[in-house]
């Protein structure tokens, strides 16, 4: 497997997308979205009703992150990954609206793979750990929605250069299937 570096941007189309592969090391720059559990399940319920989503998410990428409290003179504190299987059960919906990337930790359904393949969509993995470091990273960040919910509210942050691993590509590469099997004995 050749792995490259590419520098990437959101909003992302399709076409980009589908240039990544598992195991591309990527630096992320733009918009990009934060949405945990309770703000998914209060999109899946806007979706339902026929209401907008607090944000388009054609070609846009959606980070599965809680973030702490800012200190005094930052943007944002901590921004680790959080899970991203807990969002397993509404992201195929969002990957045919277009969702362009997921970036969390750990394993996905078949059903997201299988949207994310015939969609053009990538899951990009943020080093679990390295949320103090992740944040300098982040450039702005604001509340767009759902502030009641705290730190799972929908926000849209501006960041250069984040670091990621492309884990999951539109044609079927998965570093959580192919990897662990070069490490066992």
């Amino acid at each position: 497997m050749e792995i490259t570096e590419k520098k990437i941007r959101f909003p992302m189309t399709e076409q980009e997308a589908r240039t990544l592969r598992a195991g591309d090391y990527v630096y992320i720059s733009g918009n990009v979205y934060v949405a945990r559990d309770a703000a998914h399940a209060r999109m899946q319920e806007a979706l339902d009703r026929g209401d907008a989503l607090p944000f388009d998410v054609k070609d846009n990428a959606v980070y599965y992150m809680g973030p702490s409290p800012a200190r005094p003179g930052q943007v944002i504190g901590s921004a680790g990954p959080t899970t991203a299987g807990r969002m397993d059960k509404y992201a195929p919906r969002l990957i045919e609206l277009g969702l362009r990337a997921m970036l969390g930790k750990g394993r996905r359904t078949d059903e997201v793979k299988e949207a994310a393949r015939r969609c053009g969509c990538v899951y990009l993995a943020t080093v679990g750990g390295a949320g103090a470091l992740i944040a300098k990273c982040i450039k702005s960040s604001r509340v767009i929605a759902y502030e009641e919910l705290g730190a799972e509210a929908v926000l849209e942050m501006t960041v250069e250069d984040l670091p990621a691993v492309v884990v999951l590509d539109c044609v079927g590469g998965d570093l959580y299937e192919t990897e662990p099997a070069k490490y066992a004995r």
